[in-house]
């Protein structure tokens, strides 16, 4: 019997989501072959097997979180012996599961994903959730319920111990309790908070279900992007320096140097993409903001790997643009044009979303004209990129429209003093103004 476990496949996942299962019980399966879709808090992934077998039991249900470590499957010889002894059984297992730390959780080298083979798994589950549900609510011989069919059968007013579960390994799900409540003709929210409706766990009143409101489920991707923000805005001293650029000149280095890329067969370039571009040449020039805080310490980076935000439907992701510094514009537009395209598909790389040293957040296409970014940790600044807009500006004694471009610089204050963010907005601003000194 070999099981199959929720592997790490980036350096903050501490949770997965069975998205979906490419393989059904009774196939066979050669290492190498895809089985099944991964939610990670930064993309879905494809997890390959490692050994060759026949799937003999599905023990973790697609739309399911479980913690890294956790058998979601096993694997055999298709005599269904392994489906039969189902996980082996180990102390830690209730422990791992309700997410704290253990000796046996794998870890990853904070860069690239582990094998799924590699990741030294917590057993005796036949589901995450029983284990998580042991730890949190009650002894082990509580009926195994998802937490979705945990907080469902609150709501309905359905007893658990008396409903047959239709899921993987026997668990109660949320369709069994809606079937139960129906059944019992229970499905009847209350309309007021009483003294019987608290909830089991902690003794609150339990909330009351309300026709106007919609409550939608958080992706990984964005329950980890809430977690690290806010303890960047918490633990990180942001402040904040606005430039004003006159872009003008820029907007016409850009027409006429897409007619040469065109002519060529070259791509396109965008004025993000100089931006990006003019950041990466800042930061080179000016090392002093191309550093890192954390545990106390302050690393400066020795080369420049630049962060792109992207924004998606399950949240923001940040690929990121190596060496960028040492790139043509038209490389860099070429990079972070396919790396955008595979963020928003789900395919983008763990180890491609990771080790930015400095980030560019642009809501410029939204017509925002000016915002301030939250710096993405360890990271000690971000850069917010405003829309280009038409001003009248005073021109040697007289007015003119010029097209003018508002930067934001967040600093972490730890990491980063006011007088050397300033210089580098100074220097980036420098290069805008003059585009020739960004390809030079």
């Amino acid at each position: 019997m070999t099981e199959i476990h929720m592997p790490r496949l980036s350096d903050t996942m501490e949770e997965g989501v069975i998205s979906a299962w490419r393989k059904q019980v009774g196939e066979q399966i050669n290492r190498g072959d895809v089985v099944a879709d991964i939610e990670t808090d930064k993309a879905v992934m494809e997890l390959e097997a490692y050994d060759d077998g026949v799937l003999e039991k599905i023990l973790i249900g697609e739309g399911e979180t479980v913690p890294i470590g956790t058998p979601i499957g096993l694997l055999g010889d298709g005599s269904g012996s392994a489906a039969e002894s189902g996980p082996s059984e180990s102390p830690g297992s209730a422990q791992q599961s309700s997410g704290e730390k253990s000796g046996s959780e794998p870890q990853g080298d904070g860069q690239s994903p582990a094998p799924a083979r590699q990741d030294p798994a917590p057993a005796g589950q036949g589901s995450a959730a029983d284990s998580g549900d042991a730890s949190q609510d009650g002894p082990r011989n509580r009926p195994k319920a998802s937490p979705l069919a945990r907080a469902v059968a609150r709501e309905k007013g359905v007893d658990l111990s008396t409903v047959s579960g239709t899921g993987p390994g026997g668990r109660i799900i949320r369709v069994d309790i809606e079937a139960a409540a129906e059944r019992s003709g229970t499905d009847q929210p209350s309309t007021a908070p009483t003294a019987s409706t608290r909830d089991a766990s902690t003794g609150a009143p339990a909330a009351v279900e309300d026709p106007d409101l919609e409550e939608i489920p958080l992706s990984n991707i964005r329950k980890v992007t809430a977690k690290r923000l806010t303890e960047s805005k918490q633990q990180a001293p942001h402040f904040y320096l606005t430039s004003a650029v006159d872009v003008t000149d820029l907007v016409s280095f850009r027409a006429d140097l897409n007619e040469r890329l065109q002519a060529a067969g070259g791509p396109k370039v965008s004025v993000n993409d100089l931006v990006v571009k003019a950041c990466a040449t800042a930061l080179r020039a000016n090392p002093s903001v191309n550093v890192s805080f954390r545990d106390e310490k302050l690393f400066q980076h020795k080369r420049v790997h630049l962060g792109v935000a992207v924004a998606l439907d399950s949240g923001l992701v940040v690929p990121v643009i190596p060496d960028a510094d040492r790139k043509s514009v038209s490389e860099i537009a070429t990079e972070g044009r396919e790396k955008a395209e595979r963020a928003r598909d789900g395919k983008l790389k763990p180890d491609e979303m990771t080790g930015s040293t400095f980030s560019v957040s642009n809501l410029g296409m939204f017509g925002i004209e000016e915002f301030s970014a939250v710096i993405n940790p360890p990271e000690a600044a971000i850069l917010a990129v405003g829309a280009t807009r038409e001003e009248v500006q005073v021109r040697d004694g007289e007015f003119a429209v010029r097209k003018m471009l508002r930067l934001t610089l967040s600093a972490d204050h730890r990491a980063v003093d006011g007088a050397v963010g300033a210089v580098f907005m100074q220097q980036l601003t420098g290069l805008l103004e003059d585009p020739i000194r960004i390809i030079a």
